[in-house]
Order: structure tokens, then sequence, then C-alpha cells
């Protein structure tokens, strides 16, 4: 499948990095201080993946979402870089990406700043344009105006770029300008909803993803690189 890819659009949560238990310790934190049932890990896990604000919804009702709020965002803030790990593969492959010459850059939901903060301290940055997230405009994925100003920011023409991700969201977002979606299921979404949502490629990991997108072998215990960047 190596596809001729010039820039890459890597959602963050579930895609790149694991922030399941510091997420969960919020939403454990935010639903214990409202007097209200605090559902199990998987549970909470099996409800991210769009924004906090419709995830707490769910939770509290639209009547007493604010007040969730506030208090996730507050514990938030506090530890959201205590528990914050790559997930396996992915900081492999977005450093052949870069040595390759691939423009790449972050795009979430996640508030844009934290964002930021998360990939500085898991240190991306030097391999990454950019991360657009939740703040940085008016408008969250799958708005269209959110994936039009990715697009229009990555310095490559627009039918160079891929998206990858985790969720029917991340799908949505990429094809509602046109661009092919490549997920794994590492994150908030099964293989099957994936396929429904209409996904162009979908893996179990970042190992196959490179493999098959990019030719690019990871070697899973070892940490060493086979490719070619001529493919990719």
């Amino acid at each position: 499948m190596a596809f001729q890819a010039q820039g890459i659009l890597f959602d963050l949560d579930g895609t790149l990095i694991d922030h399941f238990n510091v997420l969960y310790r919020c939403y454990r934190h935010t639903l214990g201080q409202m007097g209200l049932p605090i559902p199990d890990f998987e549970t909470v896990r099996r409800s991210v993946g769009g924004s906090m604000e419709v995830t707490m919804s769910g939770y509290v009702g639209k009547e007493h979402r604010q007040k969730a709020v506030e208090i996730w965002r507050r514990h938030f803030d506090s530890i959201f870089l205590e528990d914050v790990t790559m997930l396996p593969g992915s900081f492999e492959l977005v450093e052949e990406l870069h040595r390759c010459g691939h423009s790449q850059a972050v795009f979430t939901n996640k508030i844009g700043d934290q964002s930021r903060r998360v990939c500085t301290h898991l240190g991306l940055d030097p391999m990454i344009e950019f991360v657009l997230g939740a703040n940085d405009t008016p408008y969250r994925k799958p708005q269209p105006e959110f994936s039009q100003a990715v697009v229009d920011r990555l310095p490559v023409p627009d039918d160079r770029i891929i998206f990858i991700g985790d969720s029917p969201f991340d799908i949505e977002a990429a094809h509602c300008v046109s661009r092919p979606a490549y997920c794994v299921t590492t994150g908030t979404h099964s293989k099957e909803e994936l396929i429904a949502a209409g996904a162009d490629g979908i893996f179990p990991d970042m190992f196959e993803l490179a493999r098959t997108v990019f030719s690019i072998e990871l070697e899973p215990e070892a940490k060493t690189l086979e490719a070619s960047c001529n493919e990719a």
C-alpha cells in the first residue's frame, strides 16, 4: 500500500500517545466530587474520542455539564504530564518519517496548549511542524473548517497529505477534505467501528501501519529501523 505521502497529520490520544490513565483519573475525580456513580476504566475508555464536553454530558447531563467540565479541567491541569507515554512504535515512526523528510503535524481535539506541552514533554518537538488543537481555532473535529485549517498549514500539496487516527472523528475529519484516513485500534474504537466509519486502512498497531502504509519496518524489541525513504 506504500502511499506517496509527503505530509502526515497525526491524531494524539490513542494514536501517538496513551493518556487514558490520566483521563480516567479526571473523570473519576470529577464524578466523585459531584457525588455521582463512577464508571469503570473500560467504560470511560469507550466513551472518549470526540470532546471532553460531549463525553461529560453523557455522565452528568447537560444541566450539570459546565460545573463538571470546570472540575475536570482543574484536575487535568494539575496531573496531565504525570502519566503520559508514547504508544508502541509511534515515536519511532515519527522519528523515521522526519529522517526521510516528511512534514508532520499533530491534529487533535485535545486543547492545543496542553497538547503542545505533552509533545514537548515526550520529545516530539524537533520532528513535527506544529500542533493544532482545540481552542486554536473556533472548530473541532470533524468540522470541515478545522480540517481545512490544518491542511492549509502543512507545507506540502493537499493531495500529498494523509490523516492517521483512531476514531470515526479522525476518519470524517480526513474525508471532509478528500484525504485518506488510516487508523490504528490502539485507541477508543474497534476495528468493526472503524470499518463502519469508512477508514481507508485499519491496523492493530503502529508497527503494522508503518509496514503497510510507509514500507517502514519498526522492530518492537530492539527499536531499530529498516526503511527506504524513497518508498514512503
